[in-house]
Protein backbone atom coordinates (compact mmCIF):
# COMPACT_ATOMS: atom_id res chain seq x y z
CA UNK A 1 0.00 0.00 0.00
CA UNK A 2 2.84 2.36 0.82
CA UNK A 3 4.47 1.71 -2.55
CA UNK A 4 1.20 2.82 -4.19
CA UNK A 5 1.35 6.18 -2.42
CA UNK A 6 -0.91 5.48 0.57
CA UNK A 7 -0.01 7.28 3.78
CA UNK A 8 -0.29 4.30 6.13
CA UNK A 9 0.18 6.16 9.43
CA UNK A 10 -2.51 8.71 8.55
CA UNK A 11 -4.92 6.00 7.43
CA UNK A 12 -4.31 4.00 10.63
CA UNK A 13 -5.12 7.07 12.72
CA UNK A 14 -8.29 7.67 10.70
CA UNK A 15 -9.33 4.02 11.04
CA UNK A 16 -8.70 4.06 14.81
CA UNK A 17 -10.92 7.13 15.13
CA UNK A 18 -13.67 5.57 12.99
CA UNK A 19 -13.53 2.28 14.90
CA UNK A 20 -13.62 4.12 18.23
CA UNK A 21 -16.72 6.01 17.12
CA UNK A 22 -18.40 2.82 15.93
CA UNK A 23 -17.66 1.06 19.22
CA UNK A 24 -19.01 4.09 21.10
CA UNK A 25 -22.21 4.05 19.06
CA UNK A 26 -22.62 0.31 19.63
CA UNK A 27 -22.16 0.71 23.37
CA UNK A 28 -24.62 3.61 23.36
CA UNK A 29 -27.27 1.38 21.80
CA UNK A 30 -26.49 -1.92 23.57
CA UNK A 31 -25.24 -0.58 26.86
CA UNK A 32 -21.90 -1.10 28.56
CA UNK A 33 -22.91 -4.60 29.64
CA UNK A 34 -22.10 -5.56 26.06
CA UNK A 35 -18.45 -5.23 27.09
CA UNK A 36 -18.82 -8.69 28.66
CA UNK A 37 -19.12 -10.21 25.20
CA UNK A 38 -16.06 -8.32 24.05
CA UNK A 39 -13.74 -8.46 27.05
CA UNK A 40 -14.13 -12.05 28.19
CA UNK A 41 -13.34 -13.85 24.90
CA UNK A 42 -10.21 -11.73 24.50
CA UNK A 43 -9.09 -12.50 28.05
CA UNK A 44 -9.79 -16.20 27.67
CA UNK A 45 -7.89 -16.31 24.39
CA UNK A 46 -4.90 -14.60 26.03
CA UNK A 47 -4.96 -17.03 28.96
CA UNK A 48 -5.92 -20.35 27.34
CA UNK A 49 -5.14 -20.07 23.62
CA UNK A 50 -7.46 -20.10 20.64
CA UNK A 51 -8.86 -23.66 20.72
CA UNK A 52 -12.60 -23.05 20.47
CA UNK A 53 -13.47 -26.32 22.20
CA UNK A 54 -11.97 -24.82 25.34
CA UNK A 55 -12.49 -21.13 24.59
CA UNK A 56 -16.28 -21.13 24.18
CA UNK A 57 -17.22 -22.91 27.44
CA UNK A 58 -14.65 -20.90 29.39
CA UNK A 59 -15.98 -17.67 27.89
CA UNK A 60 -19.54 -18.56 28.91
CA UNK A 61 -18.52 -19.33 32.47
CA UNK A 62 -16.13 -16.39 32.82
CA UNK A 63 -18.67 -13.98 31.29
CA UNK A 64 -21.33 -14.98 33.79
CA UNK A 65 -18.83 -14.79 36.61
CA UNK A 66 -17.64 -11.33 35.59
CA UNK A 67 -21.18 -10.02 35.37
CA UNK A 68 -22.07 -11.43 38.81
CA UNK A 69 -18.92 -9.86 40.28
CA UNK A 70 -19.65 -6.54 38.57
CA UNK A 71 -23.19 -6.64 39.97
CA UNK A 72 -21.85 -7.35 43.46
CA UNK A 73 -19.45 -4.41 43.18
CA UNK A 74 -22.21 -2.16 41.82
CA UNK A 75 -24.49 -3.03 44.75
CA UNK A 76 -21.86 -2.63 47.46
CA UNK A 77 -19.81 0.42 46.42
CA UNK A 78 -22.46 3.03 47.22
CA UNK A 79 -24.59 0.98 49.64
CA UNK A 80 -27.49 1.43 50.36
CA UNK A 81 -27.83 3.02 46.90
CA UNK A 82 -26.99 0.97 43.81
CA UNK A 83 -24.64 1.88 41.01
CA UNK A 84 -25.70 0.69 37.54
CA UNK A 85 -23.87 -2.47 36.49
CA UNK A 86 -23.17 -0.87 33.12
CA UNK A 87 -20.93 1.72 34.77
CA UNK A 88 -18.84 -0.99 36.43
CA UNK A 89 -18.58 -2.89 33.15
CA UNK A 90 -17.59 0.31 31.33
CA UNK A 91 -14.85 0.87 33.92
CA UNK A 92 -13.56 -2.63 33.21
CA UNK A 93 -14.09 -2.74 29.44
CA UNK A 94 -12.83 0.67 28.33
CA UNK A 95 -9.34 0.40 29.88
CA UNK A 96 -9.07 -3.18 28.66
CA UNK A 97 -9.71 -2.19 25.06
CA UNK A 98 -7.43 0.82 25.37
CA UNK A 99 -4.70 -1.57 26.54
CA UNK A 100 -5.40 -3.94 23.61
CA UNK A 101 -5.35 -1.04 21.17
CA UNK A 102 -2.08 0.38 22.55
CA UNK A 103 -0.47 -3.06 22.67
CA UNK A 104 -1.20 -3.73 19.01
CA UNK A 105 -0.60 -0.14 17.91
CA UNK A 106 1.40 0.38 14.75
CA UNK A 107 1.41 4.17 14.77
Amino acid sequence: AQSRGLNIKLNLKIFYIIISLLVGITVAFCGPIGFVGLVIPHCMRLLFGSDHKILCPLSFIAGGTLLVLADAVARSVLAPAELPVGIVMALIGAPFFAWILLKRRDI
